[in-house]
């Protein structure tokens, strides 16, 4: 058949469309957004139910919890204060995050928590936007004492289970200064805490909530109406449970409820590296500033300099070489996802080709079942959200296939 004005082939965004509904047919996914923007034009797909047992259809302003793909939304409040020069990237931190001053370090990540030695430098600015300043989970490590004294201490879980932080900043930033690091500053990337203590960062220097800044800086320029750190009441019908399926049996089980759940108010801790509720529309504005190098229309969100730091690697080889090992390593923690290479500041950056997308795309995944990643070589958009977490491998095998299917359909 034709092409697209779009860019893509009809008979590739048809067969994208079957794969998809592949996936909702064979009843382990309930529903799906898709979203993928290309030349101008933006084609979606709303598939499947918002209960595994049926009821309202999903609909393109279905709400969904966008987990780790929070990170690269919510970094660019950090990328504000860079350009107004309000941060400075090798500042030391300790100025507004006193508790992170004057640390330990265990000798050996794995290690007591009482066998350390003195911090070489103090943690940066650039530290944390590229998530080495020395904590963070590994997930293929969970028996190391350090691990354990996350949850232990409160840095993460409350007593249902949740992952996210669940107390208020300044108290959490006191059970995080009661830790040891696991490597000395700047040496080894780590995952997820980094951008939690953005997030508090954040608030700390402008004198604001952290929602609020980014509301008034980010969302509210770009049109995100439907994007923050809880649904309201007269949006809550827009929101799905979160399932986590039966490893073993593949029976859905709720994680999150709609209404009454985590997420139908406002949190104590607004994380930056996991609790974003949005839209596919909205993160479809989000990305396409990036891609247009931080301009929306004729007004300019972030610097096009700045733009560039986010979006392109900014580990070292000896940083990069650990990242890449952490994803080979943990392959089966997520199914497959993660192995693009390189980390720019709160996102992934593509730096190696394994699979259909070409060297340069950015983005990340996240956890709840969601995808979001921009390709600049193809000006190409693509995003996957749905309402199944990775306790299984099946949406994970949903976003490797709609990846896949997606760069096929592109005819140019």
């Amino acid at each position: 058949m034709g092409q697209h004005d779009s860019g893509f082939s009809e008979a590739g965004l048809r067969r994208l469309r079957d794969v998809l509904e592949r996936h909702v047919g064979s009843g382990k996914i309930p529903g799906l957004v898709a979203l993928v923007s290309r030349g101008g034009q933006t084609h979606v797909e709303a598939l499947g139910t918002m209960r595994h047992d049926g009821g309202a259809p999903m609909r393109r302003d279905t709400i969904f919890r966008m987990a780790s793909t929070s990170k690269p939304v919510a970094v660019s409040a950090t990328m504000v204060l860079l350009d107004e020069c309000r941060l400075r990237l090798d500042d030391s931190v300790e100025q507004w995050l006193p508790e992170l001053a004057d640390r330990q370090v265990l000798k050996r990540p794995d290690g007591p928590l009482d066998d350390t030695v003195p911090a070489s430098r103090p943690i940066t600015v650039r530290d944390l936007l590229t998530s080495t300043f020395g904590l963070g989970l590994d997930l293929t490590a969970r028996t190391a004492p350090i691990m354990g004294a996350f949850f232990e201490q409160g840095v993460y879980g409350q007593e249902d289970g949740w992952l996210l932080p669940g107390s208020e900043p300044d108290e959490w930033m006191r059970a995080l200064s009661t830790l040891p690091l696991m490597h000395q500053p700047g040496q080894r990337w780590l995952y997820n805490l980094s951008d939690d203590v953005l997030g508090v960062l954040v608030a700390r220097v402008t004198g604001q909530p952290f929602e609020t800044f980014l509301r008034e800086r980010i969302f509210d320029p770009l049109g995100m109406t439907d994007t923050g750190f809880h649904v309201p009441a007269d949006k809550i019908d827009r929101l799905p449970p979160l399932y986590a399926p039966d490893p073993q049996t593949g029976e859905f089980l709720v994680e999150d409820q709609a209404e009454g759940g985590h997420h139908c108010k406002p949190p104590a801790f607004p994380s930056s590296g996991g609790g974003l509720d949005s839209t596919a529309d909205d993160y479809n504005a989000y990305f396409r500033m990036l891609l247009n190098h931080g301009m929306h229309g004729n007004q300019r969100i972030l610097s096009r300099p700045v733009v560039e730091l986010m979006t392109t690697n900014r580990l070292t080889s000896d940083q990069l070489a650990a990242r890449k090992a952490w994803a080979r390593k943990g392959v089966h923690v997520g199914y497959g996802l993660g192995q693009q290479g390189g980390w720019g500041f709160g996102m992934t950056v593509r730096t190696d080709r394994g699979d259909y997308a070409p060297i340069g795309q950015f983005g990340w995944d996240g956890g709840a079942g969601t995808t979001t990643y921009a390709d600049p070589h193809n000006q190409l958009i693509g995003i996957l959200l749905t309402q199944t977490g990775m306790s299984t491998p099946d949406s994970a095998h949903a976003i490797h296939d709609f990846w896949t299917t997606l760069y096929q359909a592109i005819d140019d």
